[in-house]
């Protein structure tokens, strides 16, 4: 069967590019492949399911221009298809002295990336807002908010069908082949064409990538971040949601508490290396794929300038008690005991070869295809600003 766009990637950020390219051109004949058996299945199903502001990102980068777009997109689009959100707000919490200027860098950042309504606090202020935090400093961020990403996914897959996209499900996809005019898309059962191929792979976008050139030069390096959640009787320590300072030298935003737009209050996550693309647990390894992570010499380089910072984070892994002390830091009231199993989700963290873990979203075209390589958080958030984006480059290609 031949298609123009072959989108390959049933997340949100696949989903929304498939979205956004029909709603700019009815008449294409898109199909979107998911390798599982519903969509959203890994990221965007696991992720913490917050709306990000824009607060922490490089002015001018992919990541704060789409953040912001992004912001002010999926909220009308909530708005349009009555999906619950709640715009709760959000602290960003000091608690060392060290903090206080890595805080005033942020609020600069936030006022730069035009988030003119957040304020510095005191603590006075900040425990009027979070009774039970302990800190020296505060930022209050009141855009942040919640919502159901997945939720979210799933709305895009309905506006597709309804513009006269094709979705498939448990079509793993095994190989892309040059075949002049088009691309061979196979996967394990069936075999399609495509003018354009467009990878929204997530953990495995690098792989898609390399099927359309070789001289895609990085790798996604998978970080398992693990949460547990407060027991209800204790889930009056939370009103909002709960941030540190972030270490600005590492691409995670720290353990935090976060309320839930299904109920509850989680707490974390970590970010330690996964031993598989898509482990979940400790227990789920795959032996090639760690050797990959392992052996790949800008990971190698990774580990050797955080090894501290990533020691630290794998200890808080198999320690309840370690990890309660990293959440004591925001609220002293919490105990090991106040703490039960939560989920966990796997980030697809693009690694350069020479040791960078890439900051900003990737995109790489070629002469067939557009892969989306670094899509971290907020690519949420991001989405249907990402698939605008994405539709305008595919669209290009037709003009």
């Amino acid at each position: 069967m031949k298609f123009d766009v072959i989108v390959i990637g049933g997340g949100i950020v696949g989903l929304a590019t498939a979205y956004q390219t029909l709603k700019k051109r009815p008449n294409l004949k898109l199909l979107l492949l998911e390798k599982e058996g519903a969509l959203a299945a890994h990221q965007t199903g696991n992720n913490s399911g917050v709306i990000h502001s824009g607060l922490y990102y490089k002015p001018g980068s992919l990541k704060a221009t789409n953040c912001i777009n992004g912001y002010h997109m999926l909220i009308d689009f909530c708005d349009q298809e009555s999906i619950p959100y709640d715009l709760c707000g959000k602290i960003v919490v000091a608690t060392d002295d060290f903090q206080k200027p890595l805080l005033e860098n942020l609020y600069q950042r936030g006022l730069q990336n035009g988030l003119d309504k957040i304020s510095r606090i005191s603590v006075e202020e900040m425990n009027e807002i979070e009774p039970h935090v302990k800190g020296i400093a505060a930022l209050n961020v009141p855009y942040t908010g919640i919502v159901d990403y997945k939720l979210v996914a799933e709305k895009y897959g309905e506006k597709i069908i309804a513009l006269g996209g094709e979705i498939r499900l448990n079509a793993k996809v095994t190989g892309i082949s040059d075949q002049g005019q088009y691309s061979n898309v196979s996967t394990d059962d069936s075999s399609f064409e495509a003018k354009l191929v467009i990878n929204c792979c997530g953990l495995y976008s690098d792989k898609i990538a390399r099927k359309t050139s070789e001289d895609v030069d990085l790798k996604i390096i998978p970080f398992r971040g693990e949460y547990f959640k407060l027991k209800p009787e204790k889930e009056y320590l939370v009103k909002h949601l709960i941030y540190p300072v972030p270490d600005p030298n590492f691409p995670f935003l720290g353990v935090h508490f976060t309320r839930m737009m299904k109920g509850g209050i989680e707490a974390g996550p970590n970010a330690v290396l996964a031993f598989r693309r898509e482990g979940y647990k400790k227990s789920q390894i795959h032996l090639g794929e760690l050797a990959e992570s392992l052996m790949w010499p800008g990971f190698q380089k990774v580990a050797m300038k955080y090894w501290k910072t990533g020691f630290g984070e794998m200890y808080r892994s198999f320690s309840k008690a370690a990890f309660t002390k990293a959440l004591q830091k925001l609220i002293p009231e919490i105990q090991s005991d106040d703490l039960i199993d939560g989920g966990a989700g796997v980030r697809a963290q693009a690694c350069d070869r020479t040791g960078g873990l890439l900051d900003d979203f990737s995109i790489i075209e070629t002469k067939k295809a557009i892969n989306v390589c670094n899509a971290p958080s907020p690519a949420a958030t991001s989405s249907l600003s990402i698939g605008d984006s994405i539709s305008d480059l595919a669209l290009k290609r037709f003009d």
